[in-house]
Parts: structure tokens; sequence; C-alpha cells
């Protein structure tokens, strides 16, 4: 589920925090064009069984408008996984998350909409425990990641889908990460565009 407002992906109505566990894994999930189909919502704990040993898992917490219903939900996460702590990674918008994640020792980051006093955003990352900045990749820039390397953060971006995009990004902030859709294609497509690169003959200056 990607929405918290849960009639834009399933077919449930109202809020995520207003149904509890069971009403929501019960109702049908809507694809793209919003038609429903057979699938339904996951558990985490499901979800984290499908995943390979030593991958590590972001876990983003929404929440519209609500700081405080952020940070409980990051609590009440990091209380409830512990034991899973070495997989997961909490990200979102609000800091309350992230700061309430980092003081439960779980790893976490800021999603950032704005390149606004990148060095009061790194100070704040470093006093609350949070180590990591996902920027909106249309932000990225050279100074924005050297601030944030200098101050010991690592750089993730997002949402690209596109190899053009991914590729810029790389050369703009070499980003840890980068969040897609279509992570496998977008994978072997920077990896051939790379290749590619590496094939094309030197041009060398004419002799004189």
């Amino acid at each position: 589920m990607h929405d918290p407002l849960l009639m834009l992906g399933t077919t449930l109505s109202g809020w995520a925090h207003e149904h509890d566990a069971a009403t929501i894994t019960s109702a049908h999930l809507r694809n793209r064009e919003g038609r429903v189909t057979s699938a339904r919502p996951m558990m985490l704990e499901d979800l984290l069984a499908l995943i390979p040993a030593g991958k590590r898992v972001q876990l983003e917490i929404k929440a519209h408008a609500d700081p405080e219903l952020a940070a409980r939900t990051a609590r009440a996460l990091c209380r409830r996984y512990r034991h899973e702590q070495h997989r997961i990674e909490v990200i979102s918008f609000h800091s309350s998350a992230c700061a309430a994640a980092a003081a439960h020792g779980y790893s976490s980051r800021l999603i950032v909409w704005t390149d606004n006093s990148p060095e009061q955003m790194a100070a704040w990352a470093l006093r609350s425990g949070v180590g990591g900045v996902s920027v909106e990749h249309f932000l990225l820039s050279t100074h924005l990641a050297h601030v944030l390397r200098d101050a010991g953060l690592t750089i993730n971006t997002g949402t690209i889908n596109e190899v053009e995009l991914a590729l810029r990004a790389i050369e703009l902030a070499t980003p840890d990460a980068i969040c897609s859709d279509r992570p496998i294609e977008l994978r072997a497509e920077i990896e051939a565009a790379a290749a590619g690169e590496a094939e094309r003959p030197r041009l060398s200056g004419a002799r004189g």
C-alpha cells in the first residue's frame, strides 16, 4: 500500500489509522488504473518473510499533516519489530517519525523536498541520530551531496524509473540507493549504459 487514504489503493474508504489490521487485509488492492485486483494488502511480517536474509527493508511512515501520528506509528513499529531491527530502515517526510525511530536504535532517513539550508538539515540529523537523507531526484546537486556526505550522512533518491534520470542523479551525487518502481530493469539499463561508455573509444587531440 502506498497511501494512508485507503480509497486511493484499496476497496476501503477512510484512513488507514481508522481501521484495524484485519479489516485492511480483507480488502482488495487497486492497480494503477484504479481497477480492483485479486491481491490483498499484506502484513509486514508476511512481507519480511518473503525478503531474503541480509536484505535491508525501507519502511516509510506516512501521516497526512499529523506529525504526532507519524511519531506514534514509528514507536509502535519499533517496539513490535525489535527482533527485525537489523533489517529495517525507517524513512519518512516527518522528522518526528525519523527521530522516534533513531531514539529506538533503528536506522532512519528523512525524506526532503527542499534543498534549503542543507547545513541546518545535516546538523539536525546528527543531533537526532538520523543516519541519512532521501532527496527527491530533481533537487540533487553536487553541493547538497557534499554537505550531507561531509556530515557523514548517506543519500538516497527517487522515485526514478528512467535510465536518463538515474544517470543524471549518479553524475550529480552518486547516491547510495535509488528508489524505483522497476528496480531490476533500471539496474540492468544503468549497467548497460556504463558498459557502453567504457567501450566507447576515447578521442585524442590532433597532433600538430
